[in-house]
């Protein structure tokens, strides 16, 4: 008998036009069981998007053949977006960051009873999953941890929806195993206003935000007489491009709302 041939993933890209859209664009057109169909970005209407022309409207992608959309916009373009991709049937994949624990309810809301799924990811990089996943393991037997988190100069929100994740798995990871509070901070003298950062589940957190960068985090751990560094880098955009593409071909078989690749990792 001839082998079963590979399901073909039509997909659709909304931000097309941006940069992060632009190398998903790519990914998938390069990918042997994906196929692009649809580019939307209405800041790029009739730019060219490997070989197809960007239309202006979310409206488009089924009329385009489109069964999976994967979104990179904003977060207010997502709350807009998201309800029409559940109510069209269209299998959705998120990579936008600021969403809120309130914007995921609603998304879990409007996938629920849908014919189609949904998968948001804070980082796409699975190197960045192994971090948050490794910090699980460190968070029970350190005593203190600080999270620094670096992006490009043009990010929009800070801190990171990555390092939020990160700080709420390690306090997770530490309620679990009966650990008290991490210390208070012992600082009273604040020389500069925001010099200790933010706090994210009383976990202090650092942004940074310069040209040159991409994408990167540094979790610090401290105990008695010793420290735990644990870093992720992506250097470039193609870096998310494997956690794309799991999510696309994944979401199809994982009913409502799922949150992070963890779960399609097996972790």
């Amino acid at each position: 008998m001839p082998a079963a041939e590979t399901p073909l993933h039509k997909v659709g890209v909304v931000g097309a036009g941006g940069r992060m859209g632009r190398e998903v664009c790519r990914a998938v057109t390069e990918a042997h069981d994906t196929a692009l169909v649809a580019a939307v970005d209405p800041a790029h209407v009739g730019e060219d998007v490997c070989g197809l022309p960007v239309v202006g409207e979310v409206n488009a992608l089924r009329d385009l053949g489109a069964e999976v959309v994967v979104d990179f916009t904003v977060a207010e373009a997502v709350r807009h977006n998201a309800p029409h991709y559940a109510r069209q049937g269209l299998h959705a994949v998120i990579g936008t960051s600021g969403l809120s624990e309130h914007d995921l309810s609603a998304l879990a809301s409007d996938f629920e009873g849908s014919l189609a799924n949904a998968i948001v990811v804070a980082n796409f990089a699975i190197g960045a999953v192994l971090l948050v996943h490794l910090c699980r393991l460190a968070a029970p037997h350190m005593e203190g941890v600080e999270v620094i988190e670096l992006h490009h100069d043009a990010k929009r929100d800070a801190p990171s929806g990555t390092a939020m994740h990160t700080a709420a798995a390690i306090a997770a990871a530490r309620r679990a195993a009966g650990c008290g509070p991490l210390p208070p901070d012992p600082t009273t003298d604040l020389v500069v206003e925001g010099a200790r950062g933010a706090e994210a589940e009383g976990i202090h957190v650092h942004s940074v935000r310069l040209p040159g960068l991409v994408a990167h985090e540094e979790v610090v751990f401290g105990a008695r007489g010793q420290s735990l560094s644990i870093r992720h880098d992506s250097y470039d955009r193609s870096s998310f491009m494997p956690g794309v593409l799991l999510a696309v071909r994944s979401v199809g078989e994982r009913p409502g709302l799922t949150v992070g690749l963890e779960a399609l990792l097996g972790l």
